[in-house]
């Protein structure tokens, strides 16, 4: 036997960075690669259901090294109910999702396939519509990843009397609504 010595491969990354992120860097959408859905709901009914265009998604992976070199996500949405205003969610902050708590092996199955949350991010944040914020934070898995691109998709939950009462962003009479949801499904590249 000879004993031998393995080199085993690095990762590029600083510790901070999540390893299912791109290499550091700015990454934008093309509008066409960019679908964003604004759901109404009361309760468990959907009331108005309407696609955005996004006119503006950017996701910005810094390597963590200084105060100033920060990792971010930033989109701006136009269209449907939102007529001349664009609606901006900007975030200056990349988390990982980690459990709580440890799954249980023996419980039952996540009904969406994911098994643990090594595959979410989180962007804690504000969604702002004429210059009004409100805080918001959008959840999302990572689809695909390599290192010159990122294939996402998520969700962006928000008390609807929150946001009219900050924004006055307000649906017609006809299309009551508790919560409002951003459906995002994006390829950054």
């Amino acid at each position: 036997m000879t004993a031998e010595t393995l080199s085993l491969p690095t990762d590029p990354r600083p510790a901070d960075i999540p390893a299912r992120l791109p290499a550091p860097g700015t990454y934008t959408a093309d509008p066409g690669r960019c679908v964003v859905e604004l759901t109404a709901r009361l309760g468990p009914l959907v009331t108005l259901r309407r696609r955005l265009t996004a006119s503006e998604a950017t996701l910005v992976v810094g390597t963590g090294t200084g105060t100033g070199d920060l990792s971010g996500l930033r989109l701006e949405l136009g269209g449907g109910p939102l007529r001349r205003s664009p609606l901006v969610f900007a975030s200056d902050r990349i988390d990982s999702a980690e459990p709580a708590e440890p799954a249980d092996p023996t419980g039952p199955a996540d009904p969406t396939g994911q098994t643990d949350a090594k595959d979410r991010l989180n962007f804690p944040g504000e969604l702002s519509l004429r210059g009004k914020p409100v805080p918001a934070a959008l959840a999302l898995r990572v689809v695909e990843h390599a290192d010159d691109r990122l294939l996402v998709t998520g969700t962006l939950r928000v008390p609807y009397r929150l946001l009219r009462a900050a924004t006055g962003f307000a649906l017609p009479r006809s299309r009551p609504a508790d919560q409002l949801r951003l459906l995002v499904a994006a390829e950054f590249t």
